[in-house]
């Protein structure tokens, strides 16, 4: 928790021009320059407090389907989620719809992640196996990203083809308190029903036949992950759009501090996925580029190399 703070405090003191701690502490109390004010209060805290809480859903809701799943190679967007909000998104913009309104993206987000989490939970509910909701995932999943694919193919112009890549690659830059606070209800929402069902995790830990035998109801178990996943990775994609691998990698460092107890995973793993997010976030910022790059390459950058690392342990271990 105090790196975490820390995190939030160095995203206000850095950037293309660095503030003393004397000036950044002035703004975030009312006080200090009108320029120390808007740089800090309307444009570094903001954007440093979305990158945090889209870490924190991510990481939680990779916590929450690894122990589901059994599986430490599952994240949010191995249910399609995060896909079919992508996709709910990228939609918005091919139609025009956020260039009439600021709210259109985010709320297309939600919209195409509550969709993904409605087909998903009604998948949790019928089948009795956790590898058939992984490949009804993947299937759906494949298919959001086709769709996206072909609107990207049927753009009218570049201008609307450079909006939806840029959607696409993953940013928190130019957020706002606004953007959070429409954002915040779905996330509180979902990360509450997460760690109201963590208990569950636990028992799965013995294997489904097992926790079914000391009382834990698995479709019920499944519907409360999926549908938590499903509120928080959509308020994510919301507000960054697509950001992978957070879901995996910070799970996978947290499980060996807690014994591999998923359930006691949940709180770690979210802030380390904030933290982590943030602490991107700060490298960007200061990596001297002609554009800034993409939050959602820098983590791909990071992630995709953990996530075969990941692979390869678990290779090893079942060879």
């Amino acid at each position: 928790m105090l790196a975490c703070l820390a995190a939030l405090f160095a995203a206000c003191l850095l950037g293309s021009t660095p503030l003393e701690a004397e000036r950044v502490l002035a703004a975030l109390f009312g006080q200090g320059a009108a320029g120390d004010q808007l740089v800090v209060v309307q444009i570094r805290l903001p954007r440093a407090l979305t990158a945090f809480a889209v870490g924190a859903a991510l990481g939680a809701s990779g916590a929450a389907l690894q122990g589901l799943l059994r599986n430490p190679l599952a994240e949010p967007g191995v249910l399609g989620v995060s896909a079919m909000a992508a996709l709910a998104a990228t939609g918005a913009l091919y139609y025009g719809y956020a260039a009439a309104s600021a709210w259109a993206m985010p709320t297309a987000a939600i919209a195409g992640a509550l969709v993904g989490t409605t087909l998903i939970a009604f998948s949790a509910l019928r089948t009795a196996s956790a590898v058939t909701l992984i490949l009804i995932g993947v299937g759906l999943s494949s298919f959001a990203g086709a769709a996206m694919n072909l609107l990207m193919n049927l753009a009218p112009n570049p201008f609307s083809l450079a909006d939806m890549i840029n959607w696409v690659l993953g940013s928190v830059a130019n957020r706002s308190f606004l953007d959070l606070a429409f954002a915040a209800p779905f996330l509180i929402v979902g990360l509450g029903i997460l760690f109201a069902a963590r208990r569950g995790l636990s028992a799965l830990t013995l294997g489904e036949e097992a926790a079914s035998g000391v009382g834990l109801n698995l479709r019920q178990q499944r519907l409360l992950v999926v549908l938590g996943t499903g509120l928080a990775t959509g308020a994510a994609v919301a507000l960054a759009g697509v950001i992978g691998f957070v879901g995996i990698v910070a799970p996978h460092i947290v499980r060996p501090m807690v014994d591999h107890d998923p359930a006691r995973s949940l709180l770690p793993s979210a802030l380390l996925g904030g933290l982590i997010l943030v602490l991107a976030d700060i490298g960007i910022r200061l990596v001297p580029t002609v554009s800034e790059l993409k939050l959602g390459v820098v983590a791909a950058l990071i992630g995709a190399p953990a996530f075969i690392w990941i692979a390869m342990q678990r290779r090893s271990v079942h060879d």
